[in-house]
């Protein structure tokens, strides 16, 4: 008898808590700083702000200066039909003004005389003036704008996107790590119950208890035997999803070692690792929030098409002169000498292109409503969010001394059972009620720490490790 009772205080004296004394820790901090930095679909999004720069550089290339050199000659039995060389200087400027300088020299038996020059050739200085359309918006401008703005809306969605890739791999993190404390608990349970079994069977022997309460002792070891057995592969399949966040450099995926896991007390770190912790929020700022910016900058490419669309409405009036000169008097300046022109056209009834402002316009106060839209709608739900995680934080509280208080009951039903005044039925359903409530803590912490995910999403800071 006094054997039985010293197991019965070891059992008492077990931890229903779980041992995370491995040193071959993977912290959340360390893996989301892994998915970051080398996760394709992060790489794939700084890639798309790489795409959006090249566009800039394409788009100023619309003001690079240009050289034209066309030169031609016929011969035909022994005559010279023409012999004509043009060339071209272009420099294109920001307000669609364009500055040119060309030389020409053209010579031939058939030569048209309107094209001849002196022998030396001609040299002409001018420029091209857009009176009515294309002065201050033309196509080359408004790609160089939209250039710009596009590059900032590649950086907004690039955040935006590393922000869910992360949030994702925090919510497989916090999977694997409740699935892994669950799978302890039922390890530590089953410890537990074999323990009572052999136990009961001492009992028995000394002619203490029934026999059948050896059948009743088993059924609860083949019950945490299974549980432990479901709760393992649980622990598989969130480890391999874990796995799949988990790249090195050049794209090589990893796999998570059997013996690596998570850290512990992980709902009082995470509010540290994600930096959703009040000093953060308070710091937060709607208008520089990268949904915000991104849909600021639709907007902002949408009121240059409307600007674009806008000046087609104009008449097209270019105004063109140039100083002519022989090579040898290039010097004097002598007015008295140029060429000047004048383009005009002007579609009468402008249906097509008042159509075009007008979608333009539609489009742009579409996207305006989006925009006052969503953020009304990101306000809500980040404090939804906040009041979701103190609401969670209080049930942490309670479901932790619900465990404390349910530990006591059974340690206390069980030192009733070494005086015989309770049943092993009683304890087994003490027993039960702490797993369960052990369970809902762990379930608890995960809804936690996924709501402090959730809340990292909506922020969508991913410079939180930088």
């Amino acid at each position: 008898m006094k054997k039985v009772y010293l197991l019965f205080l070891l059992l008492t004296s077990l931890s229903w808590s779980q041992n995370q004394a491995n040193p071959d820790l993977l912290t959340l901090d360390a893996y989301l700083g892994y998915v970051k930095q080398f996760h394709p679909l992060v790489k794939q999004a700084n890639l798309e702000v790489s795409q959006a720069q090249a566009g800039i550089i394409a788009a100023r290339g619309g003001f690079d200066p240009k050289i034209e050199v066309d030169y031609e000659k016929k011969q035909f039995k022994s005559t010279e039909y023409f012999d004509l060389l043009n060339a071209t200087f272009k420099i294109p400027t920001w307000y669609g003004i364009e500055i040119k300088a060309s030389f020409d020299q053209m010579d031939g038996f058939y030569l048209n005389p309107q094209n001849t020059t002196p022998t030396p050739g001609l040299v002409a200085a001018g420029i091209s003036i857009p009176i009515g359309q294309g002065l201050f918006i033309n196509n080359r401008m408004a790609d160089l704008r939209k250039a710009k703005i596009f590059n900032n809306l590649s950086k907004a969605e690039r955040d935006l996107e590393v922000a869910n890739v992360l949030h994702s791999a925090a919510s497989s993190y916090f999977n694997w790590y409740r699935n892994y404390n669950e799978y302890k608990l039922y390890e530590t349970f089953l410890k537990n119950a074999e323990f009572r079994l052999n136990g009961i069977k001492e009992l028995i022997l000394a002619g203490d208890r029934p026999a059948i309460d050896s059948i009743e002792a088993g059924i609860l070891v083949k019950q945490r035997k299974l549980s432990l057995e479901q709760s393992r592969l649980k622990w598989i399949k969130s480890k391999l999803e874990l796995s799949n966040f988990l790249w090195l450099d050049n794209s090589i995926p990893l796999e998570l070692q059997d013996n690596i896991i998570p850290e512990s007390d992980l709902n009082k770190k995470v509010e540290n690792t994600l930096k959703t912790n009040g000093l953060m929020l308070s710091n937060i700022d709607i208008q520089n929030h990268p949904k915000i910016l991104a849909l600021q900058n639709k907007v902002s490419i949408l009121e240059v098409d409307k600007k674009l669309k806008g000046d087609l409405l104009k008449p097209t009036l270019n105004l063109n002169y140039n100083y002519l000169s022989e090579p040898d008097f290039i010097g004097d300046f002598n007015t008295v000498n140029y060429k000047y022109g004048l383009n005009f056209s002007f579609p009468l009834f402008l249906r097509k292109e008042r159509g075009n402002y007008k979608m333009a316009k539609f489009k742009l106060q579409d996207a305006e409503l989006d925009l006052k839209l969503e953020n009304q709608v990101l306000v809500n739900k980040i404090n939804y969010q906040l009041e979701e995680i103190n609401s969670l934080k209080n049930q942490l509280s309670l479901t932790d001394e619900l465990v404390t208080n349910f530990e006591k009951m059974l340690e206390a039903e069980e030192r009733m059972f070494l005086f015989g005044e309770s049943s092993l039925f009683i304890i087994n359903s003490r027993e039960n009620s702490l797993l369960s409530s052990n369970l809902q803590l762990i379930d608890t912490e995960l809804k936690f720490c996924t709501s402090h995910a959730d809340l990292f999403k909506l922020i969508a800071n991913p410079q939180f490790n930088d």
